[in-house]
């Protein structure tokens, strides 16, 4: 399936920063859109300036903005503001993640995109929403961890709170934009004119926890810290070895009795502590404690070998070193070499589904790499573009929030 040129031919303008908003639109790049991300001159979006670096980029940024053209815009000003409405002149999308309120204070809010673009999809990313409360509050994707419940169910049962590690209600939010940009996109001809989209951070960190809140709902409780064990099977977790860790996933009375059976420790399928998936997490515990008592035996490999050939779903824990260079990862092509450009040897990571794309991937853009080619397109001349200069280029420029 060839997916590379889906949206060929559509427009984007990214007002976003940090990751949510532009991962939305790194996905229409990747699907063929043409997407123009209009940075703060002097210090570009927020991400640039962010540890680790790759050269003189910030992986952050790296990561998530391939395939995309630089237009370094002042938006604090007069002139600037009016270059992005020319910018946004027909665009088929305009995804911005100002706090609520300020897109419309720096005139490209709705009203004002719709003016200039009729039939545009216009999506806003916040933390906690544009609702009289949310619109108050700011956020981050840790911050929402904590809000939400994920941090206090995160962790060692007799811990602290744990942030994930990945940022997971980030780039849920951005899949979610993108969901939703994509069927508002395909509703065009049922819903003329411009149309809204809103993804929150909130929202997403709620989702990720669906099943944990439907047993709330249903139930009244909810699970507590657990490590690496699951709520409602065992066992489900991570057991040391002789010389590391393994995670099993037994998590039937049918895959637990295999265990037992490559385990050489047929006693405990019959026990009645262990004997169904309420018994044996009612004595996770005990039950964890025997099989680790065995797994320490003899090494990760050894193991791993002989609980996947008995058919139980096991896996290594292993660094993330490891797991790149796992012959898995190759055969799946989930790095992939970025064209060549202004950072030798740029690698990129793939979307999750395979686009088709034959060709490597643009590399992400230099701050204002792109600005005169699109003021240009955008029909201002070399004068406009001329007056725009000591203000795109001035240093220091805060981006607003």
């Amino acid at each position: 399936m060839s997916l590379e040129r889906t949206y060929h031919g559509v427009r984007v303008v990214d007002l976003s920063e940090n990751i949510a908003g532009p991962l939305a639109c790194l996905i229409l790049a990747d699907l063929g859109a043409d997407v123009v991300k209009v940075e703060p001159p002097g210090t570009g979006e927020a991400t640039r300036r962010l540890p680790p670096r790759w050269g003189d980029d910030s992986t952050v940024f790296l990561a998530l903005n391939r395939n995309k053209r630089s237009a370094a815009v002042d938006l604090r000003t007069p002139a600037g503001r009016a270059a992005v409405a020319r910018i946004a002149r027909g665009a088929d999308v305009v995804v911005q993640s100002f706090r609520p309120g300020v897109a419309e204070r720096l005139g490209v809010g709705f009203e004002r995109i719709a003016e200039v673009s009729p039939q545009v999809v216009y999506c806003s990313v916040s933390a906690f929403g544009e609702g009289a409360l949310g619109r108050r509050l700011s956020g981050y994707d840790a911050l929402i961890q904590a809000f939400t419940g994920i941090m206090e169910m995160t962790g060692d049962p007799e811990g602290r709170p744990a942030r994930a590690a990945p940022s997971a209600v980030d780039l849920s939010t951005g899949l979610w934009a993108a969901v939703g940009i994509m069927a508002a996109l395909a509703g065009r001809p049922y819903a003329p004119g411009a149309q809204r989209v809103e993804a929150a951070l909130v929202d997403s960190g709620f989702f990720l926890l669906a099943h944990q809140i439907m047993g709330y709902l249903g139930t009244g409780s909810h699970p507590h810290r657990l490590g690496s064990a699951a709520p409602s099977t065992a066992p489900y977790e991570e057991f040391r070895t002789a010389d590391g860790a393994v995670m099993v996933a037994a998590a039937t009375d049918r895959l637990f009795g295999r265990l037992c059976t490559v385990l050489e420790l047929p006693g405990l399928a019959g026990d009645p502590r262990f004997r169904r998936v309420a018994d044996r997490v009612a004595h996770r515990a005990e039950l964890a404690a025997l099989i680790e008592q065995r797994l320490r035996g003899a090494p990760s490999a050894w193991w791993l070998e002989r609980i996947a050939a008995a058919g139980v779903p096991v896996a290594p824990v292993q660094s993330l070193a490891a797991a790149l260079a796992h012959p898995v990862t190759a055969e799946r092509g989930i790095v992939r070499d970025a064209a060549e450009g202004r950072i030798p040897g740029l690698r990129q990571l793939r979307l999750p589904f395979d686009t088709g794309a034959a060709c490597a991937v643009r590399q992400p853009p230099a701050l204002g790499e792109h600005t005169e080619e699109i003021l240009t397109e955008a029909g201002l001349s070399p004068r406009e573009i001329d007056r725009l200069r000591p203000s795109t280029a001035r240093e220091g420029t805060a981006r607003p929030r």
